[in-house]
């Protein structure tokens, strides 16, 4: 990832399609074990951009059932 790339904020579709691409990197294998890691650890970060923007789509669906005027 570019020094470019990594100060903008990823979309979901951007963080999952990132993070779909480090799974087969690893799956790939033939990487060594300090890239390896730094995978991973750039797939955590990534799950966990997709977990929150997940998680805020659930809260704004949740709160427009909730409003009845929403």
């Amino acid at each position: 990832m570019s020094e470019q790339t990594k100060d903008v904020p990823l979309n979901y579709e951007q963080a999952r399609s990132e993070l779909a691409s480090v799974v087969e990197r690893l799956e790939a294998g033939g990487t060594s074990l300090e890239e390896s890691l730094a995978l991973w650890e750039r797939g955590e970060e990534l799950a966990v951009i997709c977990q929150r923007w997940l998680d805020g789509a659930r809260a704004r669906i949740d709160a427009t059932r909730q409003d009845p005027t929403g």
